[in-house]
Protein backbone atom coordinates (compact mmCIF):
# COMPACT_ATOMS: atom_id res chain seq x y z
CA UNK A 1 0.00 0.00 0.00
CA UNK A 2 2.97 1.98 0.79
CA UNK A 3 4.53 1.26 -1.96
CA UNK A 4 1.35 2.29 -4.19
CA UNK A 5 1.17 6.15 -2.73
CA UNK A 6 4.35 6.87 -4.02
CA UNK A 7 3.28 5.62 -8.20
CA UNK A 8 1.76 7.81 -10.90
CA UNK A 9 -1.46 6.33 -12.03
CA UNK A 10 0.73 4.83 -14.07
CA UNK A 11 2.47 2.78 -12.12
CA UNK A 12 5.56 4.89 -12.30
CA UNK A 13 7.74 6.14 -9.18
CA UNK A 14 6.97 9.48 -8.54
CA UNK A 15 9.91 10.49 -7.96
CA UNK A 16 9.03 14.47 -6.52
CA UNK A 17 6.38 12.79 -3.94
CA UNK A 18 9.32 10.56 -2.48
CA UNK A 19 12.36 13.28 -2.46
CA UNK A 20 9.33 15.63 -0.84
CA UNK A 21 7.88 13.02 2.04
CA UNK A 22 11.12 12.57 2.63
CA UNK A 23 12.63 16.16 2.90
CA UNK A 24 9.20 16.49 4.90
CA UNK A 25 10.23 13.93 7.25
CA UNK A 26 12.79 15.59 8.44
CA UNK A 27 11.55 18.61 9.39
CA UNK A 28 8.67 16.87 11.23
CA UNK A 29 11.10 14.83 13.08
CA UNK A 30 13.50 17.65 14.14
CA UNK A 31 9.90 18.93 15.18
CA UNK A 32 8.73 16.74 17.12
CA UNK A 33 12.48 16.06 18.84
CA UNK A 34 12.67 19.39 19.80
CA UNK A 35 9.81 19.49 22.23
CA UNK A 36 12.00 16.89 24.04
CA UNK A 37 15.86 17.03 23.59
CA UNK A 38 18.38 19.53 22.10
CA UNK A 39 22.13 19.11 21.93
CA UNK A 40 22.17 22.68 24.47
CA UNK A 41 19.68 24.82 26.04
CA UNK A 42 18.70 27.32 22.87
CA UNK A 43 18.54 30.40 25.01
CA UNK A 44 22.08 29.00 27.06
CA UNK A 45 24.36 31.77 26.61
CA UNK A 46 27.99 31.67 27.16
CA UNK A 47 30.67 34.86 26.50
CA UNK A 48 33.20 32.42 25.79
CA UNK A 49 31.38 30.58 23.21
CA UNK A 50 30.72 33.58 21.09
CA UNK A 51 30.97 32.91 17.27
CA UNK A 52 32.47 29.88 17.74
CA UNK A 53 32.95 27.91 13.77
CA UNK A 54 31.10 24.79 13.54
CA UNK A 55 32.44 21.56 14.95
CA UNK A 56 31.58 18.79 15.95
CA UNK A 57 30.67 19.85 19.38
CA UNK A 58 28.07 22.90 17.94
CA UNK A 59 27.97 21.41 14.57
CA UNK A 60 26.23 24.64 13.12
CA UNK A 61 28.36 27.26 15.50
CA UNK A 62 27.15 29.20 18.05
CA UNK A 63 25.99 32.73 17.64
CA UNK A 64 26.57 36.22 19.00
CA UNK A 65 26.09 35.32 22.53
CA UNK A 66 27.59 32.34 22.76
CA UNK A 67 23.99 29.98 22.06
CA UNK A 68 24.21 27.06 20.43
CA UNK A 69 23.20 27.61 16.68
CA UNK A 70 21.74 23.78 15.95
CA UNK A 71 19.63 23.53 19.01
CA UNK A 72 18.07 27.18 18.30
CA UNK A 73 17.35 26.14 14.97
CA UNK A 74 15.42 23.01 15.83
CA UNK A 75 13.58 25.30 17.71
CA UNK A 76 12.53 27.50 15.38
CA UNK A 77 11.93 24.98 13.00
CA UNK A 78 9.31 23.24 15.49
CA UNK A 79 8.27 26.83 15.61
CA UNK A 80 7.71 27.67 12.10
CA UNK A 81 6.27 24.33 11.60
CA UNK A 82 3.56 24.48 13.72
CA UNK A 83 2.37 28.11 13.01
CA UNK A 84 2.49 26.60 9.47
CA UNK A 85 0.13 23.67 10.29
CA UNK A 86 -2.42 25.87 12.79
CA UNK A 87 -2.38 28.48 9.80
CA UNK A 88 -3.64 25.63 7.04
CA UNK A 89 -6.09 23.75 8.93
CA UNK A 90 -7.75 27.57 10.34
CA UNK A 91 -7.72 28.99 6.50
CA UNK A 92 -8.23 25.51 5.50
CA UNK A 93 -11.52 24.65 7.24
CA UNK A 94 -12.75 27.89 6.91
CA UNK A 95 -12.01 27.63 2.95
CA UNK A 96 -14.33 24.71 2.58
CA UNK A 97 -16.86 25.76 4.73
CA UNK A 98 -16.76 29.11 2.94
CA UNK A 99 -15.96 27.87 -0.26
CA UNK A 100 -18.64 25.25 -0.42
CA UNK A 101 -21.70 27.18 -0.02
CA UNK A 102 -21.31 29.93 -1.93
CA UNK A 103 -19.75 27.40 -4.87
CA UNK A 104 -23.17 25.27 -4.59
CA UNK A 105 -25.51 27.62 -3.93
CA UNK A 106 -24.56 30.98 -5.51
CA UNK A 107 -26.82 33.59 -5.67
CA UNK A 108 -26.27 36.72 -3.21
CA UNK A 109 -24.39 35.05 -0.71
CA UNK A 110 -22.10 33.96 -3.37
CA UNK A 111 -21.85 37.66 -4.80
CA UNK A 112 -21.58 39.27 -1.52
CA UNK A 113 -18.97 36.55 -0.07
CA UNK A 114 -16.58 36.70 -2.68
CA UNK A 115 -16.32 40.82 -3.31
CA UNK A 116 -15.10 40.38 0.47
CA UNK A 117 -12.60 37.66 -0.71
CA UNK A 118 -12.06 39.94 -3.65
CA UNK A 119 -11.40 43.13 -1.03
CA UNK A 120 -8.88 41.08 1.22
CA UNK A 121 -7.18 39.47 -1.84
CA UNK A 122 -6.31 42.88 -3.00
CA UNK A 123 -4.00 43.31 -0.04
CA UNK A 124 -0.54 41.39 -0.17
CA UNK A 125 -1.38 38.77 2.89
CA UNK A 126 2.39 39.97 4.29
CA UNK A 127 0.46 43.67 4.64
CA UNK A 128 -2.52 42.33 5.23
CA UNK A 129 -0.98 40.35 8.28
CA UNK A 130 0.37 43.33 8.86
CA UNK A 131 -2.28 45.22 9.64
CA UNK A 132 -4.00 42.63 11.73
CA UNK A 133 -0.82 41.90 13.94
CA UNK A 134 -0.86 46.14 14.38
CA UNK A 135 -4.40 45.68 16.09
CA UNK A 136 -4.40 42.47 17.88
CA UNK A 137 -0.42 43.13 19.11
CA UNK A 138 2.60 40.51 18.78
CA UNK A 139 2.73 36.94 19.93
CA UNK A 140 2.37 33.50 18.58
CA UNK A 141 -1.28 33.71 18.83
CA UNK A 142 -1.57 36.55 16.90
CA UNK A 143 0.55 35.86 14.16
CA UNK A 144 -1.40 32.60 13.59
CA UNK A 145 -4.98 34.50 13.01
CA UNK A 146 -3.39 36.80 10.93
CA UNK A 147 -2.14 34.34 8.73
CA UNK A 148 -5.07 32.32 8.78
CA UNK A 149 -6.94 35.58 7.53
CA UNK A 150 -4.97 36.63 5.01
CA UNK A 151 -4.70 32.91 3.30
CA UNK A 152 -8.70 32.16 3.66
CA UNK A 153 -9.90 33.83 0.85
CA UNK A 154 -7.32 31.67 -1.78
CA UNK A 155 -8.68 28.45 -0.04
CA UNK A 156 -12.46 29.83 -0.62
CA UNK A 157 -11.78 30.94 -4.61
CA UNK A 158 -9.91 26.99 -4.97
CA UNK A 159 -13.28 25.41 -2.65
CA UNK A 160 -15.80 27.10 -4.63
CA UNK A 161 -14.38 26.40 -8.18
CA UNK A 162 -14.28 23.09 -7.72
CA UNK A 163 -18.01 22.71 -5.71
CA UNK A 164 -19.03 25.24 -9.10
CA UNK A 165 -17.34 22.54 -11.33
CA UNK A 166 -19.04 19.40 -9.91
CA UNK A 167 -22.65 20.75 -8.64
CA UNK A 168 -24.24 20.14 -11.47
CA UNK A 169 -22.79 16.93 -12.31
CA UNK A 170 -24.74 13.53 -12.79
CA UNK A 171 -24.28 11.82 -9.81
CA UNK A 172 -24.98 15.11 -7.99
CA UNK A 173 -28.48 15.37 -10.07
CA UNK A 174 -29.22 11.82 -9.00
CA UNK A 175 -28.37 12.34 -5.63
CA UNK A 176 -30.51 15.59 -5.17
CA UNK A 177 -33.37 13.60 -6.98
CA UNK A 178 -33.12 10.59 -4.67
CA UNK A 179 -33.71 13.82 -2.04
CA UNK A 180 -30.50 13.52 -0.25
CA UNK A 181 -30.30 16.85 2.33
CA UNK A 182 -27.81 19.36 0.92
CA UNK A 183 -25.31 18.86 3.66
CA UNK A 184 -25.07 15.36 2.57
CA UNK A 185 -24.64 16.36 -1.14
CA UNK A 186 -21.96 19.19 0.38
CA UNK A 187 -19.95 16.87 2.50
CA UNK A 188 -20.14 13.06 1.61
CA UNK A 189 -21.03 13.76 -2.42
CA UNK A 190 -18.96 16.70 -3.55
CA UNK A 191 -16.48 17.20 -0.47
CA UNK A 192 -14.59 13.86 -1.07
CA UNK A 193 -14.24 14.58 -4.49
CA UNK A 194 -12.64 17.51 -4.32
CA UNK A 195 -9.57 16.58 -1.99
CA UNK A 196 -7.11 15.77 -4.67
CA UNK A 197 -6.79 19.39 -5.92
CA UNK A 198 -6.95 20.95 -1.72
CA UNK A 199 -4.24 18.75 -1.07
CA UNK A 200 -2.08 20.68 -3.75
CA UNK A 201 -3.33 23.73 -2.14
CA UNK A 202 -2.77 23.15 1.34
CA UNK A 203 0.99 22.12 0.60
CA UNK A 204 1.06 25.49 -1.23
CA UNK A 205 -0.39 26.96 1.62
CA UNK A 206 1.87 25.86 4.07
CA UNK A 207 5.16 26.60 2.07
CA UNK A 208 3.43 30.19 1.90
CA UNK A 209 2.69 29.85 5.48
CA UNK A 210 5.75 29.12 6.30
CA UNK A 211 7.60 32.10 4.30
CA UNK A 212 5.34 34.52 5.72
CA UNK A 213 5.76 33.76 9.56
CA UNK A 214 9.39 34.03 8.91
CA UNK A 215 8.70 37.26 6.81
CA UNK A 216 7.28 38.33 10.11
CA UNK A 217 9.77 37.44 12.62
CA UNK A 218 12.30 38.87 10.72
CA UNK A 219 10.65 42.45 10.76
CA UNK A 220 10.66 42.01 14.57
CA UNK A 221 6.99 41.59 14.35
CA UNK A 222 5.97 37.60 14.79
CA UNK A 223 6.87 35.35 17.41
CA UNK A 224 9.03 37.54 20.53
CA UNK A 225 12.03 36.34 21.90
CA UNK A 226 13.22 34.05 24.09
CA UNK A 227 11.67 31.64 21.30
CA UNK A 228 13.63 31.25 18.63
CA UNK A 229 12.74 31.38 15.08
CA UNK A 230 13.87 31.57 11.66
CA UNK A 231 13.34 34.85 10.83
CA UNK A 232 14.38 35.84 13.76
CA UNK A 233 18.07 34.16 13.51
CA UNK A 234 18.17 35.74 9.84
CA UNK A 235 18.18 39.42 10.97
CA UNK A 236 20.01 38.80 14.18
CA UNK A 237 22.80 37.24 11.69
CA UNK A 238 22.83 40.24 9.13
CA UNK A 239 25.11 42.11 11.03
CA UNK A 240 27.86 39.21 11.13
CA UNK A 241 27.88 38.12 7.45
CA UNK A 242 31.76 38.71 7.12
CA UNK A 243 32.89 37.91 10.44
CA UNK A 244 30.33 34.62 10.99
CA UNK A 245 28.71 33.41 7.78
CA UNK A 246 27.54 30.29 9.24
CA UNK A 247 25.10 32.42 11.70
CA UNK A 248 22.74 33.33 9.07
CA UNK A 249 23.76 30.27 6.70
CA UNK A 250 22.06 27.65 8.87
CA UNK A 251 18.40 29.51 9.53
CA UNK A 252 18.60 30.55 5.88
CA UNK A 253 19.02 26.93 4.62
CA UNK A 254 16.34 25.74 6.57
CA UNK A 255 14.36 27.90 5.48
CA UNK A 256 14.79 26.83 1.77
CA UNK A 257 14.68 23.08 2.87
CA UNK A 258 11.36 23.79 4.24
CA UNK A 259 10.28 25.41 1.64
CA UNK A 260 11.67 22.77 -0.50
CA UNK A 261 10.30 20.08 1.11
CA UNK A 262 6.48 21.57 0.91
CA UNK A 263 6.99 22.67 -3.49
CA UNK A 264 7.90 19.20 -4.00
CA UNK A 265 5.24 17.66 -2.01
CA UNK A 266 3.08 19.59 -3.66
CA UNK A 267 4.33 18.44 -7.17
CA UNK A 268 4.12 15.11 -6.07
CA UNK A 269 0.69 15.18 -5.05
CA UNK A 270 -0.41 17.30 -8.61
CA UNK A 271 1.75 14.36 -10.82
CA UNK A 272 -0.36 11.60 -8.60
CA UNK A 273 -3.27 12.61 -10.07
CA UNK A 274 -2.56 13.46 -13.12
CA UNK A 275 -0.31 9.76 -13.82
CA UNK A 276 2.61 11.27 -14.79
CA UNK A 277 6.25 11.30 -13.71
Amino acid sequence: MINSVFRTKDGKLNTYLVIGASMAAVVIILSVLSIFWTPYSPTAMSAAQRFKAPTFAHIFGTDNFGRDIFSRVMKAIGTSFLISVFVVLISGTAGILIGSVTGYFGGIIDTVVMRVVDAINGFPSILLALVVISLLGKGRANVVLALAIAFTPSFVRIVRGEFIRLRDADYIIRARLMGAKKTRILFLHILPNIFSTFWVSVTIGFNNAILAESGLSYLGIGVQAPDATLGSMLSDAQGYLGTAPWYALAPGLTIVWMVLSAAMLSEGISRRKKGVR
